[in-house]
């Protein structure tokens, strides 16, 4: 169980926290006061107050945090604008987070998910200069009888150029490339002869098991694949190939993500696959049993799915206050506070209906259901 729970708190509490320091940092910067940075919900465990008197903590509930602004009528930034003039004198108001300009408090609500994507990139960076990335290209030893790929056209040596448009560089980007697809066919593109050739094929959906044991619906065509001419090309990247790499990895995941996203709302994703709190925290102790290295890759892949998520345009997420501030960029003043009310009650149905099912799909994949 501790296995489990301590990589779970240590990947949350370090994710959770660099979203939130985005928010501080640039609060800071444009002379926002800041009264509370917490990283947990509920009661507080423990805490300390700086200087300026924030008061960071630590609370009972890990699976979130918030940044509290000076002034703020509770911690989602919806104070009343006329109340609060009238409530604090020049000097106070000086630190208001709503009376800053509006490019200022875009960019402090900006800055929580950006944060999120920067550290994705520095943990890929780091890897890609200190450890290496793999260049192995791939070839298909062996076509299954009767499968997708046989009958696509595929053939044993054909050596896989792309996937979906996508370059393959690597073995591992095959394996990624066919799971994370979201089209009903898969385009393969391979060198055959000194030719190029493309194949579209229909995958198919087959449960089985990861290489943790845990239960999926996974997209399968039917080949063995190995390295070609049998060798293996890992090598350590320069500081600018590392930082292209890795900027490409978090483009391609939140891509990869929107577009599954958008097969589930058009009612063709597979929502099984989707999880909650449980399901993290049972694959991050499966993770971190492995070592550092797949530990610090999960927590890179969570910190892109925590920043993606937060850039929804949903009230309670920091993309609904980036979305106030586009109609208040359009209309030249905030919405009313009820217009806010009113579609801060539709976030809050949408997130506890996520939750909802999330949670579901975590117990029934724990055989409870």
């Amino acid at each position: 169980m501790l296995n489990t729970i301590i990589p779970f708190i240590i990947l949350i509490l370090v994710v959770v926290f660099i979203h939130e320091y985005g928010h501080y940092y640039f609060a800071k910067k444009y002379g926002v006061g800041v009264t509370d940075f917490s990283i947990g919900f509920g009661k507080e465990l423990f805490g300390w107050n700086d200087k300026s008197g924030t008061r960071w903590k630590i609370c009972w509930i890990p699976l979130g945090g918030y940044v509290k602004f000076f002034g703020d009528r509770n911690v989602f930034s919806q104070a009343d604008q006329q109340k609060i003039l009238n409530r604090y004198n020049k000097d106070d108001q000086k630190k208001l987070f709503v009376l800053k300009p509006l490019y200022q408090r875009a960019l402090i609500v900006a800055a929580g998910p950006f944060a999120n994507f920067l550290l994705a990139i520095v943990i890929f960076f780091s890897i890609y200069t200190f450890v290496g990335k793999d260049f192995t290209p791939g070839v298909i030893n062996e076509v299954q009888k009767d499968s997708p790929a046989m009958i696509a056209g595929l053939k044993s040596n054909d050596v896989i150029v792309s996937i979906d448009g996508n370059k393959v560089k690597s073995l591992m980007e095959v394996s990624k490339f066919i799971t994370m697809s979201t089209n009903e066919f898969i385009v393969f593109t391979v060198l055959r002869s000194n030719e190029q050739l493309s194949f579209k094929i229909k995958p198919n959906i087959v449960s089985t098991e990861d290489n943790l044991g845990n239960k999926i619906n996974k997209r399968m065509i039917g080949i063995k694949i190995g390295a070609h001419n049998n060798k293996i090309n890992h090598k350590k990247l320069g500081p600018v190939k590392a930082l292209y790499y890795s900027i490409n990895e978090v483009y391609f995941v939140s891509v990869s993500s929107l577009k599954y996203i958008g097969s589930i709302i058009v009612g063709k994703g597979d929502t099984s696959q989707l999880g909650g709190p449980i399901r993290i925290a049972k694959v991050t102790g499966q993770v971190a049993e492995f070592g550092i290295l797949p530990f610090l890759s999960i927590m890179a892949y969570i910190s892109i799915s925590l920043g993606l998520i937060n850039l929804f345009p949903i009230p309670l997420l920091d993309g609904g206050h980036l979305m106030f501030y586009g109609f208040e960029k359009i209309l030249g003043h905030p919405l009313s506070q009820k217009v806010q009310e009113g579609f801060f009650r539709i976030g809050m149905f949408l997130l506890l209906s996520l939750m909802f099912f999330t949670t579901f799909n975590d117990l029934k994949d724990l055989g409870l259901f």
